[in-house]
């Protein structure tokens, strides 16, 4: 609770500061720019496995339906910008929204992002954004395009896609980032209910060259109400590695833990290392492979019922075709393979599990005049 109340005392007096400094400052009342974004993936996966239903593993939020043409995301954003203060509002529909948001109710599953941010100080080093969020953690977005393959990793389906709260940025100069959240809990609009505590994290990220970053995100927080309270610690480390103008590769690793009780001095822990590597044929042609391992035997993020829990290798190959900017044309096949049996088919469960999914995504940015 203190360290609560010195992050507002702290927050108060940035305001306070920035309030003053506004006033002999003209850039605040520059005219802003206004951008446009619309994206639509459509998508059809064939599981080999052939699930009874269309729905297909409770662990994963992105094109997760078999043998069905569908919306994953459809998305139209709104977004302001301009030296001193900006603003971001995005609605979005779609499979993604409804299995990803299952826990948020009413409109607010239909909230992609919804978020307003300032300057905090002259030479815009500081800045403080609160709202709905893109999370701090992990490298993969909902957006596919922004993605090296078309299904999202293990590690990245697992941790949280968005936050809600508040971020203290620092950038002390064009190498470094410098972050701190406080927010309303692991991957939450409306916090759940029974639970006083806020949650937080942090980020670092570094960029020793144009062509190499460095990131490590952390989470320190709960997902469970009061009267059951276990604190969870979460670590992202990942870097991306663009080796030539050709080939890019990505390596991330996952680890948490978490109480295995209310106060207990024991823990449950789970991880998970991902290495994706893309080449880039020319203009029009990518592949993408990736290889990936999810540990987590307690089921603290996905639980399975079994003797092992979630221990899982995956393996995908990835081809995309971009006629032109805006559209790209995906195909993906995608091997797991578990411990357990734990993976549906139209036979009870096995062990195996592999998919071909195809896409076609467009995405427009608009400048607004």
């Amino acid at each position: 609770m203190k360290g609560i109340l010195r992050f507002g005392v702290f927050i108060f007096l940035v305001f306070l500061n920035t309030k003053l400094s506004a006033q002999t400052d003209s850039s605040w009342s520059e005219k802003p720019e206004f951008n446009l974004t619309g994206f639509v993936d459509i998508f059809y996966i064939y599981d080999f496995n052939r699930p009874e239903g269309t729905y297909r593993q409770d662990f994963l939020y992105n094109h997760n339906r078999h043998n069905e043409f569908n919306l994953n995301l459809g998305l139209l954003k709104f977004n302001l910008t301009s030296q001193k203060y900006r603003a971001n509002f995005a609605m979005q529909t779609g499979t993604y929204a409804n299995d990803n948001y299952a826990a948020e109710p009413g409109l607010l599953k239909n909230i992609f992002e919804a978020n307003i941010g300032i300057s905090l100080s002259k030479k815009n080093r500081f800045w403080l954004d609160a709202g709905v969020m893109p999370s701090h953690i992990g490298f993969e977005s909902a957006i596919s395009m922004e993605n090296m393959t078309l299904t999202r990793s293990l590690l990245a389906e697992n941790s949280p896609y968005f936050l809600t709260g508040a971020k203290l940025t620092f950038y002390p100069n064009d190498r470094w980032e410098f972050a701190g959240l406080v927010v309303n809990g692991w991957q939450r609009i409306q916090r759940l209910e029974g639970n006083s505590l806020l949650s937080f994290g942090t980020q670092v990220n570094f960029h020793p060259s144009p062509n190499t970053t460095f990131n490590w995100s952390t989470f320190i927080g709960t997902d469970d109400p009061d009267s059951t309270r276990r604190m969870r610690y979460f670590n992202n480390l990942y870097g991306e590695f663009r080796v030539s103008d050709k080939v890019n590769v990505i390596a991330g690793f996952d680890f948490g833990a978490q109480q295995k009780g209310n106060k207990s001095k024991d823990f449950n822990y789970w991880l998970s290392p991902v290495v994706i590597g893309q080449y880039t044929f020319n203009a029009k042609w990518k592949s993408a492979v990736r290889v990936e391992y999810y540990q987590d035997r307690a089921g603290i993020i996905i639980p399975t019922g079994t003797q092992n829990g979630f221990r899982t290798t995956g393996f995908s190959l990835n081809l995309d075709y971009l006629p032109i900017d805006q559209l790209v044309c995906r195909i993906e096949g995608r091997w797991l393979n578990s411990q357990d049996d734990i993976f549906e088919r139209d036979s009870g469960f096995t062990q195996q599990n592999f998919i071909i999914a195809t896409s076609i995504a467009f995405k427009v940015d608009q400048l607004i005049p």
